[in-house]
């Protein structure tokens, strides 16, 4: 008869971290700098917006949302996965193990559902123009933000709860950080309760986000191709961030939802770190940089401040 503590392990292994020897400090490095990147330019755009009057508007204040999520969503990763690049064990408590899933699964969520509402906003500032102020105001945007936030934060912790009551017969995961489909394969019970409620947490926040997305760009083609060059010109360069963020952040997240389908021990590991860490490195860095040089309001903010503190610039 196995021990209690079998069937709860009280810590889990990444197995997926290789001994590079010296090269660790480079990888630490590198890995640190790109933190503080992702760190320090999501907190330029957020003190940007706050400090901008002018700037005081849904689609900032939706983009300010991302950011924050961008935040969120890296904290909940690098501090862990720095501390493992420099440690010889790899081993994370079980407790740590499901607040970093919950973090990761919810981050993953909320940077959807607020491309969702932003993408909801550009088709009534294009479709609805003269509407606009009336249908999104401070009340609205609160609600919106605020949908967008709990939705995925409660179909997450059920998911989460779910995984934390199974019993399991392991804990070696071969990722570099928590996932939760992993860690429900070393259940030693049935886990189609878990395979439900993990199919409908990709139809209620990965794939419905998506065609509510794609839906309202196909709407804002038809208005467009009715319209002038000139009004054109205008709705391309206020949807372009939007557009190069979703399609960015959308193939990330297909990489790491492809992951899951397939047995990663058995795949070349360098593809399985590749595909793992995507979408929890590259779009906390696209979204400021995309948003900071591709619209010309938060860039003339940033600019004029530079030049009025030379000092800051590099």
């Amino acid at each position: 008869m196995k021990s209690n503590n079998s069937l709860n392990p009280l810590y889990f292994r990444f197995t997926l971290f290789a001994d590079f020897g010296p090269l660790r400090y480079l990888f630490f490095s590198l890995c640190l700098l790109l933190y503080m990147t992702i760190v320090s330019a999501n907190v330029v755009i957020i003190l940007t917006v706050y400090l901008e009057k002018s700037l005081h508007q849904p689609m900032y204040i939706f983009i300010t949302c991302l950011s924050f999520n961008s935040l969120y969503g890296s904290a909940g990763f690098f501090p862990r996965f720095l501390m493992d690049l420099l440690s010889d064990t790899h081993l994370i408590s079980r407790p740590l193990c499901f607040i970093q899933i919950y973090v990761v699964y919810t981050y993953a969520s909320f940077e959807l559902t607020l491309l969702s509402i932003m993408a909801y906003d550009r088709l009534v500032a294009i479709c609805q123009p003269l509407h606009y102020h009336s249908k999104m105001t401070f009340k609205m945007v609160t609600h919106l933000v605020i949908f967008a936030v709990l939705v995925p934060a409660f179909v997450v912790g059920f998911m989460v709860y779910l995984t934390v009551r199974l019993p399991l017969c392991g804990n070696n995961l071969n990722r570099l950080f928590c996932s939760n489909w992993p860690v429900v394969q070393l259940s030693c019970v049935d886990t189609t309760l878990n395979n439900i409620v993990g199919q409908s947490l990709v139809v209620t926040t990965i794939l419905t986000p998506l065609f509510f997305v794609l839906y309202t760009y196909l709407r804002i083609l038809l208005v467009c191709r009715r319209s002038s060059s000139e009004f054109r010109g205008k709705a391309f360069q206020t949807c372009l961030p939007h557009i190069i963020t979703f399609i960015t952040y959308s193939l990330t997240l297909f990489c790491e939802l492809s992951l899951t389908r397939f047995e990663a021990d058995k795949m070349n590991p360098i593809i399985t770190v590749v595909l793992s860490l995507e979408y929890l490195m590259i779009p906390p860095i696209n979204n400021p940089l995309v948003y900071g040089l591709s619209l010309p309001q938060i860039k003339g903010v940033i600019v004029r401040f530079l030049k009025k503190n030379p000092s800051l610039k590099v």
